[in-house]
């Protein structure tokens, strides 16, 4: 079954209507996207979501985080950005940079929660109530232990992990363990100590 119905002029590919309204896109429709002129989606509850292109300063923090986390993890794990994580059988998501386990096969376009060590979103005015509420709630709930949040303007960084509260429906919860405008010192995933300047455009 394919995700999206066949093109109308001027060739602008849309989602089936009727399937998002029933909200019934599962994971494995996202290999039937198009290669060419298909937006940026993310999969939630069932339904294809938009996502906005990042800007210059977002895609920035993005690139100087993950070349300091891939100089600086140790050797079981890896740095890399923007891979989906299929965090149910009808929600996926694609962080801003992740750690995964370094034994992930390099062929792979897509993660399992299991695979992931930490979730990184870099907040932007259009993704603020999401970066910020949604997406560390589903990433909980999907297992994944650490999440970062970090705002621009200035840079700062917001580390958590998964703490002892349990959620309605018994999933975990995430637990703030540092922030700072100027350095951040974690001894989890591995030790730490980045100074925010390092991540700074």
């Amino acid at each position: 079954m394919s995700a999206w119905p066949n093109p109308t002029p001027p060739g602008r590919w849309l989602p089936d209507p009727a399937r998002q309204q029933r909200a019934d896109y599962q994971v494995a429709d996202l290999s039937n996207l198009p290669d060419d002129d298909s937006p940026r989606v993310e999969l939630v509850d069932g339904a294809l979501r938009v996502t906005p292109f990042p800007t210059l300063g977002h895609q920035d923090i993005s690139g100087l985080l993950c070349t300091w986390l891939r100089c600086h993890a140790p050797s079981d794990i890896r740095a890399t950005q923007a891979v989906a994580v299929e965090l149910d059988d009808n929600t996926s998501r694609r962080p801003d940079v992740l750690l995964c386990r370094a034994d992930v096969p390099s062929d792979r376009s897509t993660l399992r929660p299991s695979d992931v060590v930490l979730a990184v979103e870099i907040v932007s005015p259009g993704t603020r109530r999401i970066d910020r509420f949604a997406k560390p709630g589903e990433y909980a709930a999907a297992g994944i232990p650490f999440y970062w949040r970090i705002e621009q303007d200035p840079v700062h960084v917001y580390a958590y992990r998964i703490g002892d509260r349990v959620g309605p429906g018994g999933e975990g919860q995430y637990e703030l363990v540092a922030d700072g405008p100027d350095v951040i010192e974690l001894a989890e995933p591995f030790d730490i100590k980045l100074p925010i300047a390092e991540i700074t455009p």
